[in-house]
């Protein structure tokens, strides 16, 4: 299962703050869960076969092994302590649930 999350930075947020907290903290935080396979940032750069620019700035995937070995996981205090700066970030993210066909 892979859990697709679409934002924006919020106004006035810069990218590379972001950017900086994302590479040192949060993805490899994310990344030493035991119930997540992968989970990466991507930086969005343009929509394929237009000029226009995407509605959201990132895109994360989290690669999961089930939903409540995850939801565990991240309800520790730990972990909450780690993630809270996505808050101060991210302008209303949309976490999309998926599953493999």
């Amino acid at each position: 299962m892979k859990i697709i999350v679409l934002f924006n930075l919020k106004p006035g947020v810069s990218a590379s703050d972001y950017e900086a907290w994302a590479r040192t903290r949060d993805i490899p935080g994310v990344n030493a869960l035991s119930s997540v396979s992968s989970f990466t940032v991507h930086r969005a750069t343009g929509l394929f076969g237009s000029d226009a620019a995407s509605p959201y700035d990132y895109v994360e995937i989290i690669d999961i092994t089930g939903m409540d070995p995850f939801v565990a996981d991240i309800s520790t205090p730990e972990f909450q302590a780690m993630a809270a700066p996505f808050q101060d970030y991210a302008d209303n993210p949309q976490f999309i649930l998926t599953e493999d066909l």
